[in-house]
């Protein structure tokens, strides 16, 4: 018998819905990976093939290059050929690259195989997000999707473990074992994703409601059946000009934005940790010490994050987030010459509390856009993203020379402060609200 009145978005955690979790956050620690054990291998691929510093530049940046197309690309392919088949492009271009990485012998092969390895992530953005989130009940889409966030760290520390014990008991070529680690866990995630069924959302914006109806009977049980999907009618096409123009074209500048002003200050803190610590006089083992626990304080600030979302809710945690992260960059630019302890507390802070935006990242753009359009908008705020995270990798060297360390942290602060703006004026709640209803203009 079908329950009319029990919608999918209100049945309990199932284990479908905990595998589907397993296939979809996968996807983030394979990315994690990837992108993570360049770093590890670098140096020793650079005395390998004695590159130049523009080549290491190139390889060093391929991923990202890689990662804005592939956002785009598997965006619009993801809205338009459906989730499932796109759920194995990644997997498959992860094995394929990380393989033959290892006989790669040129420059120019290694950044054309990272820059295929980039695509792949990019395109893995869109597909596992949105194929997470219109299948997950309401009580639990916020923090599994944040959780995918805490699984790119887990697979980032992986890939630091694994690729230093590779280069250290490896030989000369060990840096080519290293790279081409990543196949063993993109195969692994090609495995676990086989029998993972269309998204019925997606299938009923196609007008295929039969089939749509079949998967919910799959994973729900027979009572239930399309009466029970709280889902827009497929008469009503929303399709990807809806976000150059009226309320969608508002919603994708915001998560451009917010998007784009946490990136752009976490790379800056991130990814020069050692040599901001160095320009505020914090060095050898101190600054080590200090990397390591403004890395932990992301961790956890996206755990804490996860275990909150749902309670105080997006809109709150977007704007505490940026407040109080923003306030910690504006300390660090006022007290940069103070003593060591003070610069790492301003830096945990900022850590900690940056959390709360960072994993957001993937919650608005999945559930502020209907099925039509879901994909293609993480995707294009995927790309976007990572004009940030390039603008900030590039520039913070330069601006640590040029303005020096206290004004480049009050331009990180600047930017993150008008993330809180914009987050204040436009960012909605949508915590309580089933998918259709928060991805609704009405």
């Amino acid at each position: 018998m079908t329950s009319p009145h029990i919608s999918v978005e209100d049945v309990p955690l199932n284990t479908f819905h905990k595998l589907l979790t397993l296939r979809s956050g996968g996807g983030s620690f394979v990315d994690g990976y990837v992108l993570s054990i360049i770093g590890v291998a670098l140096a020793s691929i650079s005395g390998s093939l004695a590159l130049t510093s523009f080549w290491q530049g190139m390889i060093a940046a391929s991923a990202l290059i890689g990662i804005f197309f592939g956002g785009f690309l598997g965006g619009w392919l993801t809205d338009r050929l459906g989730r499932k088949r796109l759920f194995f492009v990644g997997p498959i271009l992860f094995v394929v690259a990380s393989v033959a990485q290892y006989w790669a012998d040129t420059a120019l092969a290694i950044f054309l195989l990272r820059l295929m390895i980039g695509i792949a992530v990019g395109i893995e953005y869109p597909v596992a997000t949105s194929l997470l989130v219109e299948f997950m009940p309401r009580k639990y889409r916020g923090p599994r999707l944040a959780m995918l966030t805490i699984l790119w760290f887990a697979g980032a520390a992986c890939a630091y473990m694994v690729g230093e014990v590779i280069l250290r008991f490896g030989g000369d070529d060990a840096w080519r074992w290293v790279l081409a680690s990543s196949a063993i866990i993109g195969l692994g995630l090609f495995l676990v994703r086989l029998g993972t069924p269309e998204s019925p959302r997606w299938l009923l914006s196609k007008g295929r409601g039969a089939e749509a109806e079949a998967i919910i009977k799959q994973v729900y049980g027979d009572d239930f059946s399309l009466k029970n999907l709280p889902e827009q009618d497929s008469q009503y096409k929303v399709t990807i000009w809806n976000l150059l123009y009226a309320g969608y074209g508002a919603r994708m500048l915001f998560v451009i934005v917010f998007w784009t002003c946490c990136i752009i200050p976490l790379f800056a803190v991130y990814a020069f940790a050692p040599k901001v610590l160095g320009a505020m006089n914090v060095s050898g083992d101190s600054a080590s010490i200090g990397s390591v626990l403004i890395t932990l304080f992301f961790v956890v600030g996206c755990i804490i994050a996860t275990k909150i979302i749902n309670r105080i809710g997006r809109r709150s945690m977007l704007l505490y987030s940026f407040l109080f992260s923003g306030l910690a960059l504006l300390c660090l630019g006022a007290f940069h010459a103070s003593a060591g302890i003070w610069i790492l507390l301003f830096f945990a802070v900022y850590a900690l509390f940056i959390g709360g935006a960072q994993v957001l990242t993937l919650v608005y753009p999945n559930e502020i856009f209907p099925t039509e359009i879901r994909a293609f908008a993480v995707g294009v705020g995927t790309s976007f993203s990572r004009i940030g995270a390039a603008i900030g990798t590039y520039l913070v060297p330069i601006s640590l020379d040029v303005l020096g360390i206290g004004q480049t942290m009050y331009v990180a602060a600047a930017i993150t402060l008008v993330g809180l703006l914009l987050s204040w004026m436009l960012a909605p709640e949508t915590r309580s609200l089933n998918l259709q209803q928060a991805a609704s203009l009405g």
